[in-house]
Order: C-alpha cells, then structure tokens, then sequence
C-alpha cells in the first residue's frame, strides 16, 4: 500500500464517528493479519468498580507479534465525560482484562477504541502490560506487573478532530503491508513524545521571533516604548501573555464555543 492511500485510510477512520466495520478494516490493515474472535462483556462481566463508566466491552480479535498477544477491543463508555475525565479508569479497566479477568489468559497488550455514547468523539488507544524484576526483602526476585499510562498510548479522534498526528504516527507501519508489527513498532508509534516536543521547539521559536519583532518595533517607536515603559511591561512577558491567549482562543475555537460548530468554517 502506497503511503497516500495508507494516510486516506487513517484519515477516513479518525476524522469520523466511531464506525465499527471501519475500524475493523483498519485494524486488520495495520496488523496485516488479525484472527477474529468476537466475544462481549457486559452487565456483570463488567467489575462493579467500573460498571458506571463502561457500558459494554467487545473484543473483536486477536493478533501475535510472533511473542506477545495482542487483543483487539471495543469499549463503549456510559456517559461523553467519561472519554476524557476517566483516563485512569479506562487504563485500570483494560489492565484488569489483561491480567486474566475472570480467570482467562493473560495478555501483553490491548488495541482499543474508547467510544463515547454519540460516536462523535472516540479514543484510539494502546495498553500494554509491563513487567520489572523486584527483589523481595529474603533475596528472592519476583515479577512485579505495571501499566504504561493510558495517556501517552493514545490518539483523541472522531468527527471533530483531526488525524495528523495519528497520520505521521502510524502511516510508515499501515503501508508497510509486507511484514507484521511488533509490539515495540505499536508501542513507538503511538508514543507521541516526539511530537510534544517538536511543538514545543515551534513555539519556542514563535516566541522569539515574535520578542525580536516586537523588540525592533519598539526600537523605532518612541511613543509604543514609552507605553510600555509607562506600564512597566517588557517584551518578554508581553509575548508570553499574548502568545497563551492565542492558545486559548483556539482551545475555545477548536470546542466550537464562539458560535462556529466543531469543524465549521471561520
């Protein structure tokens, strides 16, 4: 697969409502080989610690690397909130599943979509089961479980997002349909840190940029220079102020709260 029609797959799935053949097909495409296996959880094969945040779970297949088991789930939350104020509990809730449930296998990882009640907005996300060697107080070591942060394995999307993070992510992997990932490639593509980062060193430069202009401008205005130094106000703090304001416009934008729908034109 040619990486254009890899990044119009990804963008046809993430930048709509939760569809379930959809994102059937893209799975199966990214993992180039996934074995299906459909069974639900519901009612009180949910714990009762999380049956006020999850509605339903499905599992819909099942991959290997080769090493690691990989499941691939649907989870349908209770309430549109619970997408994003219950990252905690959606990592526990797989963690749970992943450490055998009700008795069953244990697993390395899960695939999920975190669907929110409307379908609008939905999270693609990785969970993966760690584990590090401790020594216990007489010497012996022991295997002690942990869980990556739910947080940083995990793309926001749906009608009202974009997906070019998750379009630069994961499209070098889903047109790449001569080999199967590993869980290490999974693991990578969903870690974004290098994204954060690159922003950062963005709007580092933004930030300078906009202090030298304003700096020169200042320089050859005697009447703006006096203005700030009338309201004790230097270039640097003006800059940061007027930049994060910015940002917050666009957090309101992108909400859709100026009287613009999500996704409208401005």
């Amino acid at each position: 697969m040619d990486k254009q029609r890899a990044k119009e797959i990804i963008q046809s799935t993430f930048e709509s409502e939760f569809d379930r053949t959809r994102f059937t097909e893209f799975v199966k495409n990214l993992l180039n080989r996934m074995e299906d296996d459909y069974t639900p959880y519901q009612g009180n094969l949910v714990p009762q610690a999380y049956q006020n945040y999850i509605h339903r779970m499905e599992r819909i297949g099942k991959y290997s690397d080769g090493e690691n088991a990989v499941d691939i789930l649907i989870v349908t939350l209770c309430r549109e909130t619970s997408l994003e104020r219950a990252r905690s509990m959606q990592r526990n809730f797989i963690a749970w599943y992943l450490n055998g449930s009700r008795g069953g296998v244990q697993k390395d990882a899960a695939l999920a979509a975190f669907v929110s009640p409307n379908n609008e907005d939905w999270r693609f996300s990785l969970v993966k089961m760690e584990y590090k060697f401790e020594q216990t107080p007489s010497g012996q070591m022991k295997v002690k479980e942990k869980f990556t942060p739910a947080r940083r394995w995990s793309f926001i999307v749906g009608a009202n997002e974009n997906s070019h993070t998750a379009q630069r992510q994961l499209v070098d992997i889903l047109a790449d349909d001569r080999q199967k990932p590993t869980l290490d490639m999974l693991e990578k593509a969903f870690n974004i840190e290098t994204v954060t980062d690159e922003f950062f060193l963005k709007y580092r430069d933004l930030f300078l940029r906009t202090k030298e202009a304003l700096d020169e401008e200042i320089s050859k205005n005697r009447a703006l220079k006096q203005e700030f130094e009338r309201k004790d106000v230097d270039t640097v703090n003006f800059v940061k102020k007027m930049l994060g304001q910015l940002v917050f416009l666009y957090f309101l934008q992108k909400k859709g709260w100026f009287g613009v729908p999500k996704g409208g034109d401005w």
